[in-house]
């Protein structure tokens, strides 16, 4: 079979992939815990271990160091057991940093931690919101363009007041299934053009609109998706998702990515995994 002769969904091998070295920030689950329920993966009722929590998310950071990639660490603080999943503290591009503000009170106090974190090392740019937004929980930026998610976190006012300090064009997408409560957790960012994603997750319209940006898109299964397969991160070659997600894993491969699975199983039990754990600097 030839490049062209490939089945209709599915993308052929993108010739000469490269990794792009990004600078990211992370937070050490000090003090992680689940002690209250804000998602469906969270039951307090069941116990979890920040020993094992610190030492996946130790294996991440390490795995992203020997990558290539530079990482940053703010420090957690005591009474914010979700400071892990720093992609929730704050969108930046170019830059330029819009801060998080929290829909549930539990995690409020994290915006303006990370935005303080941004204005002590060298980010002049700063905006705290009017809207309720979750960083790049629901912001994810593909190429020039953003993706913006609501329906359970994310206020829909939110993606103009992005749009109109980052100076790209927002797009709106409305997630429907509780279980995909952010959009970093029904879609990943492959490439400035390339994106995967659980159709299911999505509202009618939004699965009609990307459809219409990304008509090659990976489409995760049911089972990987429920795994957390697509709270993935990408350097543009290597794909770093959880190792449960083995169809995503071998349908990456077949697209010319390095899957890399990570185990960070302790995280899952809050509702996070790999992308939560990784806010992108640049």
């Amino acid at each position: 079979m030839s490049l062209n002769d490939a089945p209709v969904g599915e993308r052929a091998p993108r010739a000469g992939r490269r990794a792009v070295a990004r600078r990211l920030l992370m937070c050490r689950p000090q003090y992680f815990d689940v002690t209250y329920s804000i998602n469906p993966w969270m039951n307090p009722e069941k116990p979890t271990d920040a020993r094992t929590a610190l030492l996946q998310w130790e294996q991440l950071r390490e795995l992203y160091l020997s990558l290539g990639h530079t990482v940053e660490v703010v420090e957690p603080l005591s009474g914010l057991p979700d400071m892990v999943f720093a992609a929730n503290g704050a969108t930046v591009v170019d830059g330029k940093v819009l801060g998080a503000r929290f829909r549930h009170r539990e995690r409020t106090a994290e915006g303006p931690a990370y935005l303080e974190w941004f204005a002590a090392n060298g980010f002049d740019e700063l905006l705290w919101p009017d809207h309720i937004n979750e960083g790049e929980g629901d912001f994810l930026r593909v190429g020039r363009r953003m993706l913006a998610g609501t329906g359970f976190r994310t206020d829909v006012r939110s993606h103009a007041e992005a749009q109109e300090f980052f100076g790209i064009p927002v797009t709106g997408l409305t997630l429907v299934d509780p279980d995909y409560y952010h959009l970093d957790t029904a879609l990943a960012v492959l490439s400035d053009d390339e994106v995967m994603y659980y159709p299911e997750a999505f509202s009618p319209g939004s699965r009609a609109v990307l459809r219409e940006l990304f008509p090659d898109a990976l489409l995760a299964t049911a089972d990987d998706a429920a795994v957390f397969g697509l709270n993935a991160f990408s350097d543009g070659l290597n794909v770093l998702l959880p190792q449960a997600a083995t169809g995503l894993a071998a349908r990456l491969k077949e697209r010319g990515f390095h899957p890399v699975g990570v185990g960070l199983g302790e995280l899952l039990k809050a509702g996070g995994s790999v992308k939560c754990c990784t806010l992108v600097l640049s």
